[in-house]
């Protein structure tokens, strides 16, 4: 599961595990170019999608689950 967000906070809950097709049928787009940013190192790693003029940040769902002693 997958959340994005767009430049004006709205959010899309995505349920299935291919974020990109998913975003594709919401808004009823044919293409998504890649969206890049940097980590403090300088390194690049791939956050999101440009569609439709919306720069979508893509985060990862889980469980939060912690032990307890």
């Amino acid at each position: 599961m997958f959340l994005a967000v767009d430049q004006y906070n709205h959010k899309h809950l995505l349920k299935t595990k291919f974020p990109r097709k998913e975003l594709l049928e919401i808004f009823g787009a044919t293409s998504a170019r890649k969206i890049y940013q940097d980590d403090k190192s300088g390194r690049s790693y791939h956050a999101g999608y440009l569609i439709q003029g919306l720069w979508l940040t893509l985060y990862k769902v889980s469980e939060f689950r912690k032990q307890i002693n």
